[in-house]
């Protein structure tokens, strides 16, 4: 299993909207999420950043990352968030939220 830390910004002006939506994400979003082995799914806000955390189970990460950004309702999901997101400018070249680097972890 791979653990997985991501940053985004969030527009101040549209947290509310955002966290509306993640109060009744849509089912098939979900389903694709686990559909791609990933669970433990969490996302965090402070200071108008977004920290998310999920693990990963799967042994095709980009296989199954391909897999859900080829997915017509992630994709109109996608179209949604995306307006109201941020993203950092040290992200990496193909990242949309940033990946971060796990530098502890107790089990």
């Amino acid at each position: 299993m791979r653990r997985f830390g991501q940053l985004i910004g969030i527009d101040p002006h549209r947290f509310d909207e955002y966290k509306k939506y993640h109060a009744a994400v849509w089912p098939e979003v979900l389903e694709m999420i686990k559909a791609c082995d990933i669970s433990n799914y969490s996302i965090f806000h402070k200071d108008n950043m977004l920290f998310a955390y999920f693990e990963y189970s799967g042994t095709d990460f980009e296989g199954d990352m391909a897999k859900m950004a080829a997915d017509p309702k992630t994709q109109e999901w996608w179209r949604i968030m995306q307006p109201m997101q941020k993203p950092l400018q040290s992200r990496g070249e193909d990242e949309w939220w940033a990946n971060m680097e796990e530098v502890f972890h107790l089990e």
